[in-house]
Order: C-alpha cells, then sequence, then structure tokens
C-alpha cells in the first residue's frame, strides 16, 4: 500500500488569450504547487476492481475523478489489477486548487508503480490530459509556466513564499465562467519574465465576483492584510507573506463560516518526494 499526498496548486495569475475551434480556452498562467493537500491511501487489488472511498457528496461515483483516472490507466494499459483507495479530503470542492485534478494525478502515478507497468511521465501526463486541463501539471511535479490549455509546461523555480488560502463558503462552476460572455477572452500573451517583474492579473475574477458575491466579500477582507487574489476559476483566493507567523496572524482573524489554511509554495510536488520510484 501507498500513502500518498495530492498538493494543491494555486495560479499566481491566469489570462485567457483566445477561444478554439473545439471549444477549449487558450491560456497562460503559473502553477505553484503549495505543500498542503488531500492524502490517498491505494491498495492493489487483485480482483481487478476498481473501489473509491468514501463517496463524495453530490458526486456520482463514476464521476470521481479518482475512479475515472485508475479506470482509464486500467483500460490503456490492459493491466488486470484493481485497486482500493481511500481519500482523506482536506482542499474544499469547486475552490480552484485543482484538488480533484491532484487526486486524479496521484492515482495514475501510484498506480503506474504499484502495478508496475513503468509508463513515462510524459505518456501518464499525456493520458492526464483526458481527465482534465490541471492533471498533467500535478504529475510533471514541478511549479510551472502553462500556456495552451494547461498542458505545455516550462519548469520555473519560485522563491518559497507563504501563502494564507481563504475558502468563502460557496463553489464556483468552472464550466460557467469559460461559458460567460463577460469572460475576457483577448489578452495580449506575455513572456515569463514579463510576469516577474511586472505581474499579472486573473481574467476570470471579474465574472467570478459578479456571479459569486460571496467571494467579492471574502477577497475585501483579506485584501485589507495583503494583495488578495482568485486562484483558478475560484472559489479560493490566496495572499502571500514573507513568514508562515505572519499568515497565520490573518488566518486566526478569519471570519465564520469561511475555511482557511496556510501553505508554503514548493517547486519540487511532495508526490514526487514519497512516490518510491521518484526517490
Amino acid at each position: 500500500m501507498l500513502s500518498l499526498p495530492a498538493p494543491a496548486k494555486i495560479n499566481l495569475f491566469l489570462h485567457i488569450t483566445g477561444r478554439r475551434p473545439d471549444g477549449y480556452h487558450n491560456l497562460q498562467t503559473l502553477f505553484q504547487l503549495l505543500d498542503f493537500g488531500d492524502q490517498l491511501d491505494i491498495e492493489v487489488d487483485s480482483s481487478g476492481v476498481i473501489r473509491v472511498t468514501p463517496t463524495l457528496e453530490a458526486v456520482p461515483p463514476e464521476d470521481n475523478l479518482i475512479y475515472r483516472a485508475a479506470r482509464l490507466l486500467q483500460q490503456e494499459s490492459g493491466c488486470k489489477m484493481g485497486a482500493a483507495i481511500h481519500l482523506h479530503k482536506q482542499l474544499p470542492m469547486g475552490g480552484g486548487l485543482g484538488g480533484g485534478s491532484s487526486d486524479a494525478a496521484t492515482t495514475l502515478m501510484a498506480l503506474n508503480t504499484l502495478w508496475q507497468l513503468n509508463w513515462s511521465r510524459e505518456k501518464l501526463m499525456f493520458l492526464g490530459q483526458q481527465l482534465g486541463a490541471d492533471v498533467p501539471v500535478f504529475i510533471f511535479g514541478h511549479s510551472a509556466w502553462a500556456e495552451g490549455v494547461g498542458e505545455q509546461l516550462t519548469k520555473v523555480e519560485m522563491k518559497s513564499y507563504w501563502y494564507l488560502v481563504l475558502a468563502p463558503d460557496t463553489q464556483v462552476s468552472t464550466a460557467t465562467i469559460f461559458a460567460h460572455q463577460g469572460l475576457t477572452r483577448n489578452t495580449h500573451p506575455i513572456k515569463i519574465r514579463a510576469f516577474l517583474e511586472q505581474g499579472g492579473r486573473n481574467d476570470c475574477q471579474t465574472v467570478v465576483e459578479a456571479l459569486y458575491p460571496q467571494v467579492k466579500k471574502a477577497r475585501l477582507w483579506l485584501a485589507q492584510f495583503a494583495d488578495a487574489r482568485l486562484t483558478g476559476t475560484g472559489a479560493c483566493l490566496f495572499a502571500r507573506f514573507d513568514s508562515e507567523a505572519d499568515a497565520r496572524s490573518v488566518l486566526k482573524q478569519m471570519p465564520a463560516p469561511w475555511q482557511g489554511f496556510v501553505a508554503q509554495g514548493v517547486n519540487r510536488s511532495p508526490l514526487l518526494d514519497k512516490l518510491p520510484s521518484h526517490n
């Protein structure tokens, strides 16, 4: 059995640079991995059955990204083995932290090891893309500059700041945001150096705050202490701090019923440090 992390990510910025003929959007973003996330316990099952516990609220078992990842790998590899997977959920759903995508990535990486498939990381990334645009970056295993639909990844070494991540009491639908007429879709592409020197914005933030006023309320509260931004399509917000103590001081003042956590940005994924084949 393997017990492995499924780390969160935040989008330090998110520019939508165009809409493709297939309906997907071209984007630019910088994924910063965090040292906080979900945890998965994964054990080989010789029966060939895939079992995932517990059942997530409002998510049919066959739609769970963990189950879909395991079944996809099973089908594509022809493997006759199964798996029992237990999820310790810590990341909020619909928060823009990549929780489901990270769970799927950890599942693929773990079963590749446990089933002794020995697939390359590139092959797993291609498979993961079928499950969601954010899955490849978690298999890639490094904070990264991303383009295309998020699959064109370039390693970036970032300073390890501390982040307070705030989750207001709402979930945001990614599909709703990307389908909204008010979404900016023509931001001019930039280079990595330009972002590092001048920064960027989240093109989804205006639409999210218009549709989900709880998100705007939470951002305005967090903005009292530091520059507060939306991650991904939301609903979570984050602010950067120079020290863990500063971040935790603000977390203690967080109003109910919001939730939050403090985490440190990391360049190398904690998953790679725990997976036997990558130590």
